[in-house]
């Protein structure tokens, strides 16, 4: 074990070695690879102690550890600050919260003392007059999250002036502001106060991370600091800065309006999300798309190019019964991308009599980030024929908020939701052309 611990494999997720410890110490707390990994905890190594306190936060959830609780409030007083930080997390991860609180209380360690308020999140809401700035801001935090309107303005100001000092020994003070400020429905609040900060002295990188985390969860956001951030950065852009201007580039909106002006800021947009190959899909006569068919059963579920294989069927005429059972199936048999290519075909085949069944499949999926896509670009397919589902397509394009979705970054989340609002946007054109059923012609662009 000593030797898994110092050369790093036992905290490589899925490495042999690693379960081998994690399975070891489950399974006896008390047994020797437990009793070892508690000793090492006090190594002279600095990367080993760090080694030792990731794998006992890893352990942490299985139940209560005095011990290990025991090691991690020894190690608060560590000279490496990285191991100080960890211990500071797992004293909080044990379930002592009681224990945190007094060592919040007694340390004078600004690190550990930050490190064990932001751990310990709402208990320490009641801290808002403690002398290190760091957690007098957390503690405002807390209070912010359930705090009524009228006390808004008054925790913001309190907010503002530990800001800058507490951005010293807390990561992403903006985005952890931003956060709040979006479960509380504040989107006006949000761009002027990150207005505030990227025009104030020292600030400006919190006003960056607070207009970053704007961007991820609100549409117009982008549009509405995109040029802020630009203009307060210049030539000379900033990390935090050049991760809000990416993250802004995202929104099509933004970019459309404010194209010009952030040319001339020296930052990478995020890369368009490649679509498909350019290549025109495969064209098929009657008999070829006959002779597919034929040759797959009648209870198919999927089927690749389905709708140019039925749509040269029915070009040439009606389906035959065999062929309508199995375009039947592929349109009604579950929800999901097949479904949704073949709605528009099952309604050229059946007739208006199948649009309300049709539409009732299609509408409840369209904020999907799975399957939305393809969904509104069936309902674009449908052409006005979908006019009775322009009211579900307009509920998405007139959203305030981004779509939850879950992906790999935050960005990644963000391009998905603009994807989604690309397509809502070409099916309401293909609804609607005109706008004569529709009084909103774009998205929205600015706060209320």
């Amino acid at each position: 074990m000593d030797e898994a611990v110092a050369s790093g494999t036992a905290t490589t997720p899925a490495h042999h070695s690693r379960s081998a410890i994690l399975d070891a110490v489950r399974a006896d707390r008390t047994g020797a690879v437990a009793v070892r990994l508690l000793q090492l905890a006090h190594a002279d190594d600095p990367f080993v102690r760090r080694e030792v306190m990731a794998l006992l936060h890893s352990l942490a959830p299985d139940g209560p550890w005095p011990e290990a609780a025991e090691v991690a409030l020894a190690r608060l007083s560590d000279a490496d600050e990285q191991v100080r930080r960890r211990a500071a997390r797992l004293v909080v991860r044990t379930g002592r919260q009681d224990v945190a609180l007094n060592a919040l209380g007694e340390l004078t360690d600004p690190v550990v003392r930050s490190v064990l308020a932001d751990s310990l999140g709402g208990f320490v809401s009641h801290l808002r007059a403690d002398s290190l700035p760091s957690v007098r801001f957390l503690a405002h935090l807390e209070t912010l999250r359930a705090a009524p309107p009228q006390q808004w303005h008054a925790l913001d100001r309190a907010l503002l002036a530990d800001a800058l000092e507490a951005a010293r020994h807390l990561r992403s003070v903006g985005r952890r502001w931003g956060s709040v400020l979006f479960r509380l429905g504040r989107e006006r609040h949000t761009y002027a106060l990150a207005a505030r900060l990227l025009a104030g002295p020292g600030t400006s990188d919190i006003g960056a991370e607070l207009a970053r985390e704007a961007c991820h969860d609100w549409r117009a956001a982008a549009v509405e600091l995109l040029p802020l951030l630009a203009r307060q950065c210049g030539q000379v852009v900033s990390p935090a800065a050049a991760k809000a201007l990416t993250t802004a580039s995202i929104s099509e909106a933004a970019m459309r309006t404010h194209g010009a002006l952030a040319a001339t800021v020296p930052f990478t947009p995020y890369p368009k999300v490649r679509g498909s190959s350019g290549n025109p899909p495969p064209s098929f006569s009657c008999p070829s798309a006959a002779a597919l068919l034929a040759a797959r059963p009648v209870g198919i579920g999927r089927l690749a190019h389905a709708p140019e294989i039925f749509g040269a069927l029915l070009d040439a005429g009606p389906l035959t019964f065999r062929q309508a059972a199995q375009l039947y199936n592929l349109t009604f048999q579950r929800p999901g991308r097949m479904q949704a290519g073949c709605a528009p075909v099952w309604l050229r085949h059946a007739g208006p009599t199948a649009l309300p069944r049709l539409l009732a499949l299609m509408t409840p999926h369209l904020s999907e980030y799975t399957v939305g896509e393809y969904y509104l670009e069936g309902l674009a397919r449908m052409g006005r024929q979908a006019l009775p589902a322009l009211p579900a397509v307009t509920a998405l394009i007139d959203r305030r908020t981004r779509i939850p979705v879950n992906d790999s970054t935050r960005d990644a989340e963000t391009m998905l939701d603009e994807r989604l609002l690309a397509a809502a946007l070409d099916a309401r054109h293909a609804i609607d052309p005109h706008g004569s059923h529709s009084a909103t012609t774009s998205p929205p662009l600015g706060p209320r």
